[in-house]
């Protein structure tokens, strides 16, 4: 099983234990709700579980993503195709991040969310030829590649990269600003 598998095993459980609910008892709560689209299923699990965004927004995932073959790596999908060469980008900042300590890795339909008690980075790519890291963190000045995001955005700053080559010193340590503000 990979990173990737087990922190979304670990997330799940997580849900279930908030809940005291099995997933398939979500599951068939989701499905008497009578709501098939995604953002609708996310606000239900929000305003009658009391989940937050993320929690919520992954569970409507896996429940309306179809079967998926064991042993399936998410990362693939995300870097396949057109963006099969944003991986190294992906690889390098996470060999950096690693060394920061603990935290939880939550693959996304099109990107991951690292968490510790909160979400601290969203990193994946944005376009076919370009990859975003997202941080939240407080307080450090936006530059020219430290891009200011609009506020109740889920992320409060933005860095471009077209090449793992960028993954730099200056990248690095906002992200570790960022991991030691998620807690």
């Amino acid at each position: 099983m990979s990173d990737v598998e087990k922190a979304l095993a670990t997330q799940l459980q997580n849900i279930q234990n908030k809940t005291d609910k099995s997933l398939d008892q979500l599951k068939k709560l989701i499905a008497g709700s009578g709501l098939s689209k995604h953002g609708e299923i996310r606000d239900m699990l929000k305003r009658d579980l009391g989940l937050g965004h993320g929690d919520a927004n992954t569970l409507a995932h896996v429940v309306r993503a179809p079967a998926e073959p064991s042993g399936a790596d998410p990362l693939d999908e995300i870097y396949s195709g057109t963006k099969a060469h944003l991986r190294p980008i992906h690889d390098a900042l996470m060999k950096q991040i690693e060394k920061f300590g603990e935290f939880e890795v939550a693959p996304k339909k099109g990107y991951v969310s690292l968490r510790r008690k909160k979400q601290f980075a969203m990193i994946g790519p944005a376009t076919q030829t370009r990859f975003e890291v997202g941080l939240n963190m407080k307080d450090v000045a936006a530059t020219e590649r430290l891009a200011a995001m609009p506020s109740k955005g889920m992320c409060d700053y933005k860095v471009k990269l077209t090449d793992a080559g960028e993954v730099d010193a200056e990248l690095i340590d906002w992200l570790r600003t960022a991991f030691e503000a998620a807690g």
